[in-house]
């Protein structure tokens, strides 16, 4: 990679987002991911504090994963996908070092790909292949602690990070670990 900005000087918003858009181009070129950047939009979020990233994409009836969608048939698309938005996130760019920015920016590219391709994108069987691809994991690394933590009371594994009150912590009796098959403890 050529960094016009480089990594370790990386302060502002547009000098995040000039190095992982350049980032990104290489991987498109250097490990095949099918992406057109004239229709993805850039944008660091200084608000977002669970994510590192987001996909922000227009919900399209009858999309599906695994089944290309008809962009003819979406006005204003002109037979292209429509534009979607790469959002990452400031915090997460500051606590995460260089090989966890450039996984993060990997596992989006996935959810760009299948978006551009299906017009939709999940965490399914076809993304965690296609993550495998490009070495990448199917969950991104938090960088932010949770408010609360759930795990298998059986054998101890994580279950769910939350960083508000939900349902599953306030039942989480009402739910088992996939691990396991057992309670959920609070930690």
């Amino acid at each position: 990679m050529s960094d016009s900005v480089v990594y370790a000087d990386v302060t502002a918003d547009t000098d995040i987002v000039a190095w992982s858009r350049e980032y990104c181009r290489d991987v498109r070129r250097e490990w095949g991911v099918d992406v057109r950047f004239d229709l993805v939009e850039w944008e660091v979020s200084a608000r977002a504090k669970r994510r590192a990233a987001a996909v922000k994409r227009p919900n399209l009836p009858d999309a599906a994963v695994g089944e290309p969608y008809d962009w003819e048939r979406i006005e204003g698309a002109d037979g292209r996908p429509l534009p979607c938005t790469l959002s990452l996130t400031r915090e997460a760019f500051e606590a995460f070092d260089r090989e966890e920015w450039e996984a993060t920016l990997r596992h989006e590219l996935v959810h760009v790909e299948q978006y551009q391709r299906d017009g939709t994108t999940d965490h399914g069987a076809a993304f965690r292949a296609r993550a495998a691809d490009l070495d990448t994991d199917v969950h991104c690394p938090a960088f932010a602690d949770p408010k609360y933590v759930l795990s298998c009371v059986a054998c101890g594994g994580l279950v769910a990070r939350r960083y508000r009150d939900c349902k599953l912590v306030r039942e989480r009796e009402r739910y088992r670990s996939d691990c396991c098959g057992a309670e959920l403890a609070l930690d």
